[in-house]
């Protein structure tokens, strides 16, 4: 994304909004808060999946945690989304966010409390209604934080993103460890949840105060209108995201369930890592292009590009590198997940390919055939999920891969007609993208070819073909001079050393 100031916020009637940081700033600090969060949640997700908890035991906590998942869509009700795109907030509108933030955590809580007992039974796990009800009262605590991160964000003061982030990572792992090594078995998960609530609750109001009271509901129509749309179009794509884990523990076993969910979240943690939280800052830098009148194309160009450059080489490489990653990290109680995590991290090439699908329609108002989309592509996501699943764990992962393709069939002509992108260029961006990827994944299949395999190889290694791969992939981009040089120049300008050296890479290139 371009580096260009952004236009100054509008006054509210308490004042002007702070500072907006610059679109590279706003992205390093998510960034830089992402990779801590994965870092601490990531090591607690090892420490306990490899000493304490059995896949089985990780199993019930996630059929639980999906179920509770599908209510929660309502818990933000499109307020993220609905603050971000208003050009002007006053005091009065604010407090009315706050109030249906409140009043919607009751709703969810109150829902996911009433199905404890008859998902426990739907499943014959019993241990499954005193998940829930834990994990219900996490959301009675989530109001404190929408808002004021929904404030934080739309002023692109994303430090204080990474302040909430860290501090709720920090805490959920804290409670997770201690009452796992305690004996709590799945309850100290959903602890953990309720311990990340509350932390992320206090320390956004710390930062950014928005209380959700004195309840405020009068002129609250046109929130509750886009909430409403938002929230049947999150609820579309909830039930493709978060449902797998309970097909697969309706169709499977227990065991399968841990094996695939820690599969998918494995995939998911590693991608967050590589480029997840830049995504929170590409809504509100787009909705200042919008509200500029300069078109959406080149700027979409320039975030495929980056996303497809860093996304690419690391799934890519997650799924060459899955067998010595698992047995690491997990131990040999979770084999069974190397063939899934391989499927799932490939199915990732192609997700990336056309991303934020949902934030530019909303955002260009295109809200109505998102929604019909969005329909087709959860029907897609759940048909091929079941079908695959009739062939055991290994083929619902699978089945992973024929649902990208159709994603990418699905939303490829829905976004070009918004932003109205080049084809030509993406071509050519996603042919860059693919040459630094090959380099990076070559000195580790070299080194599987030639020396040590997947079972044998390693760690020191190991590590040293991801680093020359990582040397290689940067020299490529240089090579075939890829866009996301600048985007990194501009990120690092005021790093020591590293700054004026990623300018001359751009400039040579």
């Amino acid at each position: 994304m371009s580096d260009t100031a952004p236009e100054p916020e509008a006054k509210t009637e308490g004042g002007r909004e702070p500072a907006a940081m610059s679109v590279r700033g706003a992205a390093a600090w998510a960034m830089v808060g992402q990779y801590m969060s994965f870092a601490i949640q990531f090591v607690s997700s090892v420490v306990i999946s490899r000493f304490f908890l059995s896949p089985a035991e990780v199993g019930l906590f996630s059929i639980g945690l999906a179920a509770a998942l599908l209510v929660s869509i309502l818990q933000d009700f499109g307020l993220s989304r609905y603050l971000s795109a208003q050009p002007t907030l006053s005091r009065e509108e604010i407090a009315r966010c706050s109030s249906v933030a409140f009043l919607f955590s009751l709703v969810v809580a109150s829902v996911i409390a009433l199905t404890a007992w008859p998902l426990a039974q739907i499943y014959h796990q019993p241990a499954l209604t005193k998940i829930l009800l834990i994990i219900s009262s996490s959301y009675l605590f989530l109001p404190l934080a929408v808002v004021p991160m929904a404030l934080m964000a739309r002023s692109m003061q994303f430090h204080s993103h990474f302040a909430v982030n860290v501090g709720g990572a920090a805490v959920q792992a804290m409670v997770a460890v201690s009452l796992a090594w305690a004996g709590y078995s799945s309850l100290a998960l959903a602890w953990g949840t309720v311990g990340s609530a509350i932390a992320r609750g206090l320390i956004a109001q710390t930062l950014r105060r928005a209380p959700p009271w004195p309840l405020r509901i009068d002129g609250v129509k046109p929130v509750l209108a886009f909430g409403s749309r938002s929230s049947l179009l999150y609820l579309t794509g909830a039930l493709g995201t978060r449902s797998p884990d309970l097909i697969v523990g309706k169709l499977l076993s227990l065991t399968a369930v841990g094996l695939y969910s820690r599969a998918v979240s494995l995939s998911d943690q590693f991608r967050m890592l590589i480029a997840g939280a830049i995504g929170s800052v590409f809504f509100p830098a787009f909705a200042r292009i919008r509200d500029r009148g300069e078109p959406l194309g080149p700027a979409y160009l320039r975030v495929c590009g980056g996303y497809s450059a860093i996304i690419w080489p690391g799934m890519a490489g997650l799924a060459l590198a899955a067998e010595p990653v698992v047995h690491l990290l997990y131990g040999p109680a979770w084999n069974g997940v190397v063939p899934l995590l391989q499927w799932i991290a490939l199915s990732e090439l192609l997700f990336i390919l056309f991303p934020l699908n949902t934030d530019l329609p909303i955002l260009m108002g295109r809200m109505n055939k998102l929604m019909v989309v969005c329909v087709v592509d959860t029907v897609m996501s759940l048909a091929l999920l079941a079908a695959g699943a009739r062939w055991g764990v290994q083929g619902a992962a699978i089945s992973r891969m024929a649902y990208a393709a159709g994603y990418v069939l699905l939303y490829a002509r829905f976004l070009h007609d918004i932003t109205q992108f080049d084809w030509g260029e993406m071509a050519k961006m996603y042919a860059r993208s693919l040459v630094a990827t090959l380099a990076a994944l070559a000195p580790l299949s070299a080194t599987y070819l030639f020396w040590q395999g997947p079972s044998q190889i390693a760690i020191p290694v190991l590590l040293g073909a991801v680093a020359l791969g990582g040397v290689l992939w940067l020299g490529a981009l240089v090579l075939v001079r890829h866009p996301i040089l600048k985007e990194f120049a501009g990120m690092l300008a005021r790093v020591p050393v590293l700054g004026p050296a990623m300018n001359r890479m751009v400039r040579a290139s």
